[in-house]
């Protein structure tokens, strides 16, 4: 015949093999949502990726190149003007 003790460690023994189940369902259901938490905040932003962002910067570049140019060639035209 069984005593308490040895029911208590049988049904601890039986506890302790689901234990570890549990902590991986629990670890991967926490995974899961995080990991859908994270994709919705970024489907939300407004990312481009690094060639999108290296080709607009090119084109700053090249826009800010000709404003120069052009403020050169208006101080130039605005000094002729103002010797004639």
């Amino acid at each position: 015949m069984k005593g308490p003790q040895d029911i208590f460690a049988q049904l601890q023994g039986q506890f302790g093999q689901f234990v570890p189940d549990m902590a991986r369902a629990a670890r991967e259901d926490f995974e899961t949502q995080a990991r859908a938490a994270v994709m919705a905040v970024l489907s939300r932003l407004e990312l481009v990726t690094r060639e999108e962002f290296d080709a607009q910067q090119a084109v700053l570049m090249k826009t800010r190149e000709k404003v120069e140019a052009l403020e050169k060639r208006v101080a130039e035209l605005e000094k002729s003007r103002a010797a004639n």
